[in-house]
């Protein structure tokens, strides 16, 4: 029997289990959770959506820029023979990729720069 059947059936026996079950997981999730004001985000442009695409198109930059600096350092480790030995002594390259993963997000990084005014933007004007 599946995990979620028995959480049924214990769901039908007592509505209690299940609402703490339900508590824990909306803990786990809230302490990830971080609130943002939006009149500090719709400040500088006096726009949300916009602020929103400003952040989006940056934390966009950052993750390219990521991308490349983690494939260039991989590079160095490609091989053009693939042996079973190669994948499982090279302990350098899954260590980069551990630290690239342990980094923040690109959103959350581009969404601190917009907050403290270190993102650079302009409006195009529409010609007529």
């Amino acid at each position: 029997m599946s995990f979620y059947k028995k959480l049924l059936l214990k769901y039908q026996k007592n509505n209690f289990i299940f609402a703490v079950l339900k508590n824990i997981h909306i803990m786990a999730v809230l302490n990830s959770i971080i609130t943002r004001d939006i009149d500090k985000l719709t400040e500088p442009t006096g726009n949300i959506y916009e602020s929103v695409m400003i952040i989006s198109k940056r934390a966009r930059q950052i993750s390219t820029k990521t991308k490349e600096e983690l494939n260039n350092k991989l590079s160095d480790f490609a091989s053009t023979i693939d042996n079973l030995e190669e994948i499982f002594e090279n302990r350098e390259q899954i260590e980069i990729s551990k630290y690239y993963e342990r980094l923040p997000k690109p959103s959350s990084i581009a969404l601190e720069e917009f907050t403290d005014h270190k993102v650079m933007y302009r409006k195009v004007e529409a010609e007529a």
